[in-house]
């Protein structure tokens, strides 16, 4: 309803995976426990929700963790919907979006900072536009475990924990100081906890000021001992990782020069929902990326659109149904003809390794990384060997995707508006029928050449792709392709 959001339920559950976290960056399973069970939860809330309006989304410890992998594949299980990870700057923008709308609007620039619970995300922006993105390897739990050891606060742990999180913010001074922005935003829970104490004490009419953290440490001093944490305001659940979040925050008044700081009612999840309706009014922020990645790397954007277009429809042919994983792939493949040519701005040689490295690795907002390796692997298999792609592909899905996208190129490969014939294409099982004029093929032997070289290379890992036009065609030239 205009483009807001209104709540109708809400469930939560403090899981803290970070805490799960080992010194060799390992979940344990009685973390990995927790969440699933919290997820299982979930899933009964979420049961016969359509698949496109349920988003999960995973943050700095599923970026870190070595067996994430394995414990996602659990955890989607528990759910019954895909979990995606996001980068530290996708989660920072999806941050900056849920803050921005929660706040009244205004020209001016605002820093936001959201401390999570291994991570901290820092935004500068005006409006709904962030402008800035940064985040941080600290977070409440990891610290609070790092440097409160038994829960103990000392003046010396205390003093060690600020320290840590100043050096790290040196990496961001320069760009987030005070003469960056006019106002300083609070979200998410450590922000909302220290703010609420501050106001609970009288320590100030709102928000996070300087006094009020002084006043703040001198408690926390005091008591010595989370367990011995006895304030107006604080609930229990976040006494438990405070030492660690106010640490962090001190450091952040100290090192940015912050004066004081509002606190935001919207965070991530609001940034999530208001993401999934933009898509759903078509202004997904996906789309803009490769737009930007499109003029970032000068791609020659009518090749693009001829491939892209190509592409869309082999592979309506080849996919067959109007389902929603076909439109999902279909929106993946349109995006992998649009971008497999970025690569170019590095070398000729190989363009297409280097066009799947960009997309694996940079920062795409919007994209999630698992949208960004799948993205990767498409663009990656457009030419040369399938046999380097082969045991990355999860299913018949991706096989459609690859090769109408690699018929779209060859067919192309001049570079100009050639008038097509009509072309039929099926997809069964194992092999590929593609269904075009013999008199056409006559007339353009290179094609026909590139042709015959593609199915000796989807022979070569087990697949067919029958063109019978080339079987009527006699004496065509074939000359030894890449």
């Amino acid at each position: 309803m205009d483009d807001q959001i209104y709540p109708l339920d809400s469930l939560r559950e403090a899981v803290r995976l970070a805490a799960g976290l080992s010194a060799d960056k390992r979940l344990d399973e009685q973390s990995q426990q927790r969440a699933l069970d919290a997820l299982h939860r979930f899933g009964e809330r979420l049961r016969g929700f359509d698949p496109a309006a349920v988003r999960a989304v995973g943050t700095n410890t599923l970026r870190v963790a070595k067996n994430a992998k394995d414990f996602l594949a659990r955890a989607e299980s528990a759910l019954g919907f895909p979990i995606e990870v996001v980068a530290g700057k996708e989660e920072a923008r999806l941050i900056y979006l849920g803050v921005s709308h929660s706040l009244p609007p205004t020209t001016e620039k605002r820093m936001v900072v959201d401390i999570g619970g291994g991570s901290t995300e820092f935004i500068i922006g005006s409006g709904y536009k962030p402008q800035k993105l940064e985040s941080l390897y600290m977070g409440c739990v990891s610290y609070t475990l790092r440097y409160f050891e038994g829960g103990r606060i000392t003046k010396g742990s205390l003093k060690q924990a600020e320290l840590a999180a100043r050096i790290e913010l040196q990496t961001i001074e320069r760009d987030f100081s005070r003469g960056h922005w006019k106002q300083a935003v609070g979200s998410s829970g450590t922000a909302r906890t220290i703010g609420e104490l501050i106001a609970a004490n009288g320590w100030s009419n709102g928000g996070i000021t300087r006094d009020g953290m002084d006043r703040l440490r001198s408690m926390l001093l005091k008591a010595g001992d989370i367990d011995r944490l006895d304030l107006p305001g604080l609930k229990a659940d976040r006494a438990q990782v405070l030492p660690g979040g106010f640490a962090i925050m001190h450091a952040i008044f100290e090192e940015l020069d912050v004066k004081d700081m509002i606190l935001a009612t919207g965070a991530m999840r609001q940034g999530i929902l208001y993401d999934m309706l933009g898509r759903f009014h078509h202004k997904d922020m996906r789309d803009t990326t490769v737009r930007q990645f499109d003029k970032r790397y000068h791609v020659d954007t009518l090749q693009a659109r001829r491939v892209d277009k190509l592409a869309l429809e082999f592979h309506a042919a080849l996919a067959g149904g109007d389902t929603p994983e076909n439109e999902a792939s279909r929106q993946l493949l349109s995006w992998a003809a649009l971008l497999h040519e970025i690569g170019l701005t590095v070398a000729h040689t190989g363009y297409h390794k280097h066009s799947a490295y960009i997309v694996a690795n940079a920062d795409m907002p919007g994209f999630s990384k698992m949208e960004q390796q799948h993205l990767s692997l498409i663009v990656l298999a457009h030419r040369g060997a399938l046999e380097k792609v082969r045991p990355l592909v999860t299913g018949p899905h991706d096989w459609a995707m690859i090769m109408a996208l690699r018929l779209a190129c060859l067919f192309h490969r001049s570079r100009s508006a050639v008038a097509l014939p009509k072309i039929q294409a099926a997809f069964r099982e194992r092999t590929f029928e593609i269904d075009l004029p013999a008199a056409w093929l006559a007339r353009y032997p290179l094609t026909a050449a590139a042709l015959r070289s593609e199915i000796r290379e989807w022979r070569s890992i087990g697949f067919d792709l029958a063109i019978p036009a080339l079987d009527e065609i006699e004496g065509s030239f074939d000359p030894a392709t890449e």
